[in-house]
């Protein structure tokens, strides 16, 4: 018979004797976390945080009998589960949780030295089943966070190789401004990138600050750089809207793309983004910064600033705008091409409700401001490209060559009359509207300048908008009889008078046979006569007689720079010209024989009115003899008292020339009086044919309406040279006429020293610390050519 033993117990199924229930792991068992190098160190941390070490052991009395021992199963090899990998020494950061119960508490403190041997006892705690499990996810957990700190740091690195470097955005790269005035000093366009005056948070209205703050970034003084709250909200209401709807980005984040990255929408922009937010904000204040943003954000129209946006949308500085033009300017934030008031004010009106909506939510509003403002009627529209875009573009084309490539901001006064070029432009918008669209004529230019070449007046198409492409300077056509009069010139130059007789008849020039337009002959006529009458016959004997080469030499003499053939097709005007060079060469006809250079630049300066250049006057005389030059005029207006030009006759004295091309391709007509020489073309970009459009139709009228309008209050003045008067003399104050090269003086370069340093002057500069952006000032071929 077997002894009852308290640490056996018998099996009542089987009788037979076993060693009690399994023993439990405890945390002094081998762990798979045990492979880590820093698994001991995880795991004193983990039993540190929970407030509990090896559980308390308790001394029996000695009156005790000694404990049995145990059974315990032959140990194992421990199993391997994870390789080791040596980590880079660290400091735990100190965690604080909850401290233990107050009995544990007493427990831990009654507990004996851990040399003493712990002794089972009824009244100790049994170890809890998760607690095991708690201990192992702890020390995963924090080992998880280890690693995935080490990988943050490297994907961050990484990141960080190709960031810019900050140290040299002051050199921030940005088209050079070019604001472009009338002759009487009135800004009418303007090209480029436009800084207006910086203004600090402090120079501001309220209003204004408070209507950026409200659309963009309402928790701008209480976040860090990036937003968390405002992150999950956009994704919210991105995820609610099914697209996207509403960004998360701060100002802070705007500022840091708009200094140092580009506007490529993907997540490595995104994390470079908040890196330098972070870095920006570490390194200004928040006035500073937002400085910064207002003014070098772009707000559309070629405007960087809010001051530069006010100036052009509202003629005002920023510090003048009310609490609409506040909404409307950051309205502007979102979209600036979509929301400007200058080609959508009815969208930018409805965004700016959205913003003074806004402003009411967030408190910068009260009830009544808010409908006062709402109700308030809207700016007067105002066009940042305003009239004359065609000259506009034609002189941003000039301007390197006179102030060179890096000429920095400048402010060029040019030669543009806005009265003549605003008439130019309706009426060649009103012909084409109407008789034009009838006779299939889709496009036309129209040039007028003064007889020593200031250009006056200039449209290079029908619609800007629609066609960039700039007829009146790029596009080369045929003159058609338009030509005529350097054929008619050169025989002068050879002997010929207006009064000599030559045939107009049919004629056979080698293979070569031209007819007459109306195919009527009029048999012996003078040279009077069949200029004004457009004898294409009787013009291409004339130059048979004469030679090509005196006609080419005369012509390229008086401006005619495009390249023209050596056959005898060209007296009917066979070789392409632009119409900006034909005018010109009829302004040397209507100067006596002195060329002109066609100029729209009189002066240029610096933004801060360092003088640049000035045209001066320049030298050059006569390239024919200026008796042969006035008799051709007197010939030239026969063609308006009874040639092919009858339906442009002005009520004063006048000198000009009508041309057709083969098949109506081209029409033309180009005449002078004593003050403005006029060019028209009509046509087609594609070639095709008009319906029967001859010079001395449609382009004879808009010739004549352009030069009633143009001359409207002006007194009637002989031509010069006829009737005893002198030649053309400039008004007072103007330049003289000039030779066959434009005549200025450089002033100065227009690359001012540019202040060197890095990122923190930058900031400093444009958000009011050290000095200041300057001031911006502002004023607002048919054989049969007739």
């Amino acid at each position: 018979m077997t002894a009852h033993r308290p640490d056996h117990q018998t099996d009542p199924r089987t009788g037979q004797l076993h060693a009690g229930p399994r023993p439990i792991r405890t945390r002094d068992d081998p762990s798979p976390l045990d492979a880590l190098s820093v698994a001991p160190i995880v795991r004193a941390l983990a039993a540190r945080v929970l407030g509990r070490g090896t559980p308390p052991r308790r001394q029996q009395p000695p009156s005790a009998a000694p404990p049995p021992t145990p059974y315990k199963p032959p140990r194992r090899p421990r199993r391997r589960w994870l390789p080791s990998f040596p980590l880079p020494s660290f400091t735990l950061p100190r965690i604080s949780l909850p401290k233990a119960s107050a009995s544990k508490a007493a427990v831990s403190k009654s507990a004996p030295t851990r040399s003493t041997p712990a002794q089972p006892s009824k009244s100790a705690p049994p170890p809890r089943k998760g607690a095991g499990r708690l201990n192992r996810l702890v020390q995963w957990g924090l080992v998880a966070a280890i690693w995935c700190g080490i990988g943050l740091g490297t994907v961050l690195a990484w990141f960080a190789l190709d960031l810019p470097d900050i140290s040299k955005v002051a050199q921030f790269e940005r088209r050079a401004s070019i604001t472009v005035l009338a002759a009487d000093g009135s800004e009418f366009a303007r090209f480029g990138d436009l800084h207006g005056t910086t203004l600090s948070v402090r120079d501001l209205p309220p209003h204004l600050v408070d209507a950026v703050l409200a659309i963009e970034d309402r928790r701008f003084y209480s976040h860090f750089g990036i937003d968390p709250l405002g992150l999950a909200r956009a994704v919210y209401v991105n995820w609610r809207s099914g697209r996207a709807v509403q960004g998360g980005s701060t100002i802070t984040q705007q500022l840091a793309k708009n200094l140092f990255l580009t506007s490529e929408k993907s997540l490595k922009r995104k994390i470079q983004e908040a890196m330098l937010s972070l870095w920006l904000e570490s390194r200004f204040t928040k006035d500073q910064i937002l400085t910064a943003y207002l003014n070098r954000v772009y707000l559309g129209a070629g405007t960087f600033g809010v001051d530069a946006a006010a100036r052009t949308y509202f003629g005002k500085p920023a510090t003048e705008v009310d609490i609409r033009e506040s909404a409307v300017l950051a309205g502007l934030l979102k979209a600036p091409s979509r929301y400007a008031p200058s080609s959508n004010p009815d969208e930018s009106a409805e965004r700016a409700r959205v913003v003074m909506a806004a402003m009411l939510d967030a408190g910068y509003l009260t009830q009544a401001q808010h409908d006062a403002a709402r109700n308030a009627k809207p700016s007067p529209k105002r066009k940042p490209g305003g009239d004359g875009r065609y000259f506009a573009d034609w002189v941003t084309d000039l301007v390197p060559g006179f102030a060179g490539p890096d000429h920095g901001d400048v402010i060029v006064r040019t030669t543009l009359d806005l009265k003549m070029q605003r008439a130019a432009e309706q009426r060649l918008e009103a012909l084409l509207a109407g008789p034009g669209a009838a006779a299939n004529v889709h496009q036309g230019a129209l040039v007028a300048m003064s007889p020593d070449g200031a250009v006056r007046a200039l449209v290079g198409g029908r619609d800007y908008d629609g066609s960039e492409f700039n007829r009146a300077t790029q596009a080369l056509r045929q003159p058609g009889s338009a030509f005529k009069p350097f054929v008619y010139l050169a025989a002068l130059e050879a002997g010929w008078s207006p009064d000599s007789l030559i045939e107009d008849a049919p004629v056979q020039l080698g293979t070569w046979s031209p007819g007459n337009y109306d195919g009527k002959y009029r048999g012996s006529i003078t040279l009077a006569a069949a200029l004004a009458h457009s004898s294409n016959t009787a013009t291409a004997r004339l130059i048979d007689r004469v030679g090509t080469d005196r006609v080419r030499r005369i012509a390229s003499n008086l401006g005619i720079s495009s390249p023209m053939t050596r056959d005898l097709s060209l007296a009917l005007g066979t070789s392409e010209v632009t119409p900006l060079e034909l005018v010109r060469a009829y302004a040397g006809i209507a100067n006596r024989g002195a060329p002109v250079w066609a100029y729209a630049i009189t002066e240029i300066r610096s933004r801060d009115g360092t003088l640049l250049y000035r045209r001066q006057g320049g030298g050059g005389g006569a390239v024919v003899d200026p008796a042969h030059a006035v008799q051709l005029s007197r010939m030239m207006t026969g063609v308006l008292d009874y040639g092919t030009g009858r339906g442009a006759k002005l009520n004063r004295p006048a000198a000009a020339k009508s041309g057709t091309t083969q098949d109506y391709h081209d029409a033309w007509f180009v005449g002078f009086t004593a003050d403005l020489v006029a060019g028209v073309w009509l046509g087609n970009d594609n070639n095709d044919a008009m319906r029967k459009v001859t010079g001395g139709t449609l382009p004879a009228k808009l010739w004549r309406e352009f030069m009633t309008d143009a001359h409207a209050g002006r007194p009637a003045r002989p031509l010069p040279g006829l009737d005893g008067a002198p030649a053309w003399t400039p008004p007072p104050g103007a330049t003289v006429p000039g030779g066959a090269m434009p005549a200025g003086v450089p002033m100065a370069s227009a690359d001012a020293a540019r202040p060197a340093g890095g990122i923190g002057s930058l900031i400093e500069k444009i958000s009011g610390g050290i000095g200041s952006a300057p001031r911006v000032q502002y004023d607002y071929n048919h054989t049969g050519g007739r």
